[in-house]
């Protein structure tokens, strides 16, 4: 089966389980695929003319618009639509049984509870974080952070610095991606909450899910857990 991913979790997803990919999103990061734009952006025809038996794609990460041409120039369409842990156990099995394998059960590693308040900014300019009903939401949920932006309307809200300093969260989660934070940035976010520690923490294992889930659930936990 000749596999196009527009997803860049299930691109490293599909290449864990042996699946031919023969092409990806220039933000999947496998430099050894062709890539055919971005998962906002991509290349319809280099995609047609690829002649894949299915193009992967996810009801967040990409364009309706996009998923339509695919669809109106015939290609077979596998849409994901992961917003908690539990989905993105489940999206492994979902993917191996796409591609004819064999699919086993994936279970989240069982940790002991953090047990603190965590506040996660994804963007600066303005500043803006997840709320509960997202995938890096769940799984902070599962490790026993209560999110102060849980509640908010929006999945990805914008926050003011003011706020952040009247939540006073014992943690800033800063992750590596999809905004690159530098040291000037820390120190804007520890002058508004003094009393709340930074850490550093890799923005794929928070928001990439599928095959790096589990793992990736202990590698949060060892890097929040300061108690």
């Amino acid at each position: 089966m000749r596999i196009v991913s527009l997803v860049p979790s299930s691109t490293e997803t599909l290449i864990h389980l042996g699946a031919n990919v023969i092409a990806c999103t220039r933000f999947c990061e496998q430099p050894h695929l062709g890539n055919v734009g971005g998962t906002k952006n991509p290349d319809i025809s280099a995609i047609v003319a690829l002649a894949p038996d299915v193009v992967i794609l996810d009801q967040e990460e990409n364009r309706q618009e996009d998923a339509a041409a695919l669809k109106e120039a015939g290609l077979e369409l596998f849409v994901s639509d992961v917003v908690t842990l539990a989905d993105a156990l489940q999206l492994i099995q979902d993917l191996a049984t796409l591609i004819g394998g064999t699919p086993t059960p994936n279970v989240a590693p069982e940790v002991t509870p953090i047990g603190l308040s965590i506040f996660v900014p994804i963007w600066r300019r303005p500043w803006m974080s997840i709320s509960g009903r997202t995938y890096g939401a769940s799984v902070l949920n599962h490790l026993g952070c209560t999110l102060v932006t849980a509640e908010a309307d929006d999945p990805y809200p914008e926050v003011q610095l003011d706020e952040l300093s009247a939540w006073a969260p014992d943690v800033i989660a800063v992750p590596s991606e999809p905004y690159e934070f530098n040291d000037t940035h820390l120190v804007e976010l520890q002058n508004s909450t003094p009393n709340s520690t930074i850490v550093r923490v890799d923005g794929q294992d928070l928001f990439w899910w599928g095959s790096r889930s589990p793992s990736a659930i202990t590698r949060l936990h060892d890097a929040l857990n300061l108690q």
